[in-house]
């Protein structure tokens, strides 16, 4: 059986509160961590694969597939209301909106990770 190799060094930097929302966004976006996503970016980087890592990572479909999980949330939600006869104030489909958006991103992945399974 081969040991994976030991990770032993480590790289710092400092970012401001922006540049980190941005790479924590990036780093969701592709379901991995942080620490995880800076090190596939920077290897790509290094390794001269930036270019094809950013087109054949899927993020395009992740980002896609995330609205329409989110869309499909709030759609649903509203139908249900309506059929049961009740309506909908705009403080509750702000609260639908957040709600939905506030996981996408998480359940997109879960689905794509159903549909690579299946297929």
């Amino acid at each position: 059986m081969v040991k994976p190799t030991l990770r032993t060094k480590s790289i710092g930097t400092k970012v401001s509160e922006e540049e980190y929302v941005q790479l924590e966004r990036a780093a969701r976006a592709e379901a991995r961590t942080l620490g995880e996503w800076c090190r596939h970016v920077m290897l790509a980087s290094v390794n001269g694969h930036l270019a094809d890592a950013q087109k054949s990572d899927g993020a395009e479909l992740r980002a896609l597939m995330a609205e329409l999980v989110a869309l499909r949330t709030i759609l649903l939600n509203v139908l249900y209301k309506q059929a049961n006869g009740e309506r909908l104030t705009a403080e509750e489909m702000q609260r639908l909106i957040e709600r939905a958006d506030a996981d996408k991103f998480k359940k997109a992945v879960e689905r794509l990770r159903q549909v690579a399974k299946s297929g």
